[in-house]
């Protein structure tokens, strides 16, 4: 019976002894294990920490680029409507410029067509003729019109009066006695008197008469005599008319005259 116990406190420490080894064989075991166990623990929790930073990092860069884009999407648009905008300031500025040379086609033509009225106007002036004439004497030195000279531009006057389109040419002259140059003046206030009464007296534009005096040229006796010298002391006044030419460029006279070209313009006178 001893010997039964004895072996089986022998056999009971020897299990406890066992078994204590084999605890700390195990936690020896384990602990590096565990240690490494909570190592990858804390890594993966890091891992996890930096994927979520990452994932933040992405969705901000991502929002980033999701604004950059509407930006430049918005942008784009505006710049489209820009570009529609200029194209359609263009096209209008091209319908200016159109209607702008049209016009100036337009008036280019019309002054060509006035360019050729005035050419056929020009070429006409010699129609106008001579319609009545008057000459008034004056006493030697002397450039005060007589009453009968004023009674002779009075009838002038009237037998111009219902014309139109006329001009007058007043000419001055002397006889040969005196200078030149004397007479040359003498000649001009001879003719200024005439163009004074006729302005004065019965209202003809001062830019109807046309103007000159001559002195002693164109005498009309070559006589060296009182009576030849009487006749130079003289002012001729002469109207022309273009009746002719006045019915040609109003569309044609009561005989039927040829009418005038389009764009013709009235003479000097009108």
């Amino acid at each position: 019976m001893k010997a039964f116990l004895a072996t089986t406190c022998i056999l009971t420490g020897a299990l406890l002894a066992g078994g204590c080894a084999t605890k700390q064989y195990v936690r020896n075991t384990a602990a590096p294990i565990q240690a490494k166990v909570d190592q990858v623990g804390e890594q993966t929790t890091q891992n996890g920490q930096q994927i979520q930073n990452t994932q933040a990092q992405v969705k901000e860069v991502d929002e980033k680029a999701q604004n950059g884009i509407s930006a430049a999407a918005e942008k784009a648009n505006a710049a489209d409507q820009h570009a529609a905008a200029a194209d359609q300031h263009a096209a209008t500025a091209d319908q200016h410029a159109s209607d702008a040379m049209n016009k100036a086609n337009q008036a280019d033509q019309e002054a060509n067509q006035a360019m050729a009225g005035l050419r056929n106007v020009v070429a006409n002036l010699d129609d106008y003729k001579l319609q009545t004439s008057a000459t008034v004497p004056f006493q030697f030195n002397d450039y005060r019109l007589s009453p009968s000279a004023q009674a002779d531009l009075d009838k002038l006057v009237v037998d111009v009066q219902p014309d139109n389109r006329f001009f007058v040419a007043v000419e001055g002259f002397t006889d040969s006695t005196g200078s030149r140059e004397y007479n040359q003046a003498l000649s001009r206030r001879r003719a200024d008197a005439v163009v004074e009464y006729l302005v004065a007296k019965h209202d003809i534009p001062i830019y109807r008469i046309h103007m000159i005096g001559l002195g002693e040229e164109k005498p009309l006796d070559l006589a060296h005599n009182r009576a030849a010298r009487a006749r130079n002391r003289r002012v001729e006044v002469k109207v022309f008319s273009a009746d002719g030419l006045a019915a040609s460029l109003n569309g044609g006279d009561q005989n039927g005259a040829a009418r005038m070209q389009p764009g013709t313009t009235p003479p000097i006178g009108h």
